[in-house]
């Protein structure tokens, strides 16, 4: 066995034994060796004396952020001064109806209307003196009344409301003596009742003349749905 320390010859001893070869080939890639032993620690490095640089644009503004949640509520502030006197508000008008009316002759048909036929006052219209009906056009409390003159006989009088007697009302009175009846009421009515004065037929003693009247009144006392603040 031939001595391989010289490299050279050993070479040329494989080659002689493997035939020939190309010294130029590239042989295959090795594998990883293990990781290097951590170095020491560097010295520190130099530093730098430079200046401080200019301050920079001002940037432009951001979005505005979403709403805080409410705080809590303040103290209750002091009372303010008293404000200026207002001017004054229309007061509504109150509708108005009234009539009073006098007979004209006595001893007037019995179970009819009776025609007070002398209008004294009469502020809507609502008398009609030529059917002796007072025609209701404002809804509401009215008072009716009457003061007659009875002579000779017995008076038996019925206010009717829209063909209903609803009250009642004689003088008993025989001979040539003359006395007074009168009578006071009040009927809610609505808009379209008609109210009258009627005498019955065997109690007609209703009477009028030169120095006597006989009177039928009624008015408004106050219409429906209307306030008054005081």
């Amino acid at each position: 066995i031939q001595d391989c320390s010289d490299l050279s010859l050993c070479s040329g001893l494989y080659n002689s034994m493997e035939g020939p070869t190309t010294l130029d080939a590239k042989g295959n890639k090795g594998s990883y060796g293990f990781p290097g032993l951590k170095g020491q620690k560097g010295a520190k490095g130099d530093t730098c004396d430079n200046e401080k640089g200019e301050q920079g644009h001002k940037g432009d503004k951001g979005d505005m952020g979403p709403a805080g949640m409410a705080g809590p509520g303040g103290p209750k502030g002091e009372p303010g001064s008293r404000g200026a006197k207002g001017a004054r508000g229309d007061v509504p008008k109150a509708p108005r109806s009234a009539f009073s009316a006098g007979l004209s002759r006595p001893f007037p048909p019995p179970n009819v209307p009776i025609r007070f036929d002398r209008v004294w006052f009469d502020e809507r219209r609502d008398y009609d003196p030529a059917t002796g009906k007072f025609n209701c056009s404002v809804a509401g409390a009215y008072v009716f009344s009457y003061h007659v003159t009875v002579r000779g006989r017995p008076a038996r009088l019925s206010l009717v409301a829209s063909s209903r007697r609803v009250a009642k009302a004689r003088d008993t009175l025989y001979g040539q003596d003359i006395d007074q009846a009168s009578f006071l009421t009040i009927l809610k009515l609505r808009v379209g009742d008609q109210v009258w004065l009627e005498v019955g037929k065997d109690w007609n003693g209703l009477y009028a003349g030169a120095e006597d009247d006989s009177v039928f009144t009624g008015f408004l006392l106050y219409p429906d749905g209307f306030e008054v603040l005081l």
